[in-house]
């Protein structure tokens, strides 16, 4: 695992931009296609923003899985995770392919549909974040390490939904869906690099519980410590609590 610490959220976003841009134009000139995962998340908004406009990107060969999604949740919502990739990801790049999880429909429907087109082929680069109970995806703690199912339908807990309250999607708690479709936590480690964009200090002690802490599904992040290629992107904030001795860049 490399990490790399930036002192800002704007700095963090551009680097890790380009190294996403490396890993999908090397899959296109390998393959001819790019397989991506994306999230979503007040943590997501400078990276994306890199990276859609980062110039010379064919992104009409590019085919995009989603990382989760409400259950019941319109699409039109503001916190909706299409609506936020749609604006932010698919829209502006005019994507080749993509497969979102609509949270409209049936759950296990939903799952096994998206879930085949997943795992057809072998999927290039996942973007991920950490949450503030260090859940992946909506894998919250303690999060299931043995199914092999691409998506599962999962009960969010109390520090994830009050995380979404914290950022600005739900104005209470009520108001946030309890389920929600998540990719599972074997699916993102199947993925041949991860690029996880982590900046604020809300995030702090998630960061050092999962990346200096032991791998456990109470802190369902930490998984990534055990991925042959994965970069984690920090800024000053989220990584204070990091020790001295920490390998970071």
């Amino acid at each position: 695992m490399k990490v790399k610490v930036f002192d800002d959220k704007s700095a963090l976003g551009e680097a890790a931009a380009e190294q996403a841009s490396r890993i999908i134009n090397q899959a296109l000139r390998e393959r001819g296609w790019a397989r991506i995962i994306a999230a979503t998340g007040a943590s997501q908004f400078e990276f994306l923003a890199a990276l859609t406009a980062t110039p010379d990107l064919d992104w009409s060969r590019v085919e995009l899985f989603h990382l989760d999604e409400y259950v019941g949740l319109p699409v039109t919502h503001p916190a909706s995770f299409r609506k936020y990739l749609l604006e932010r990801l698919i829209e502006p790049t005019d994507l080749g392919r993509y497969y979102l999880l609509d949270g409209e429909a049936d759950p296990a429907e939903v799952c096994a549909r998206v879930g085949a087109e997943l795992s057809a082929a072998s999927v290039d680069v996942a973007f991920v974040g950490i949450g503030e109970n260090g859940h992946l995806a909506f894998n919250d703690p303690p999060a299931d390490f043995a199914t092999e199912e691409p998506y599962l339908v999962v009960t969010l807990d109390a520090a994830c939904r009050r995380q979404q309250v914290g950022e600005g999607w739900f104005a209470s708690l009520e108001a946030v869906p309890a389920r929600a479709i998540s990719m599972s936590i074997r699916q993102i480690f199947k993925s041949r690099e991860i690029i996880c964009i982590v900046p604020d200090a809300r995030k702090a002690a998630a960061v050092k519980a999962c990346l200096e802490g032991p791998v456990s599904p109470l802190a369902p992040a930490s998984i990534l410590q055990e991925h042959s290629a994965v970069t984690v992107y920090l800024d000053r904030n989220s990584a204070a609590d990091l020790s001295p001795g920490s390998q970071v860049d």
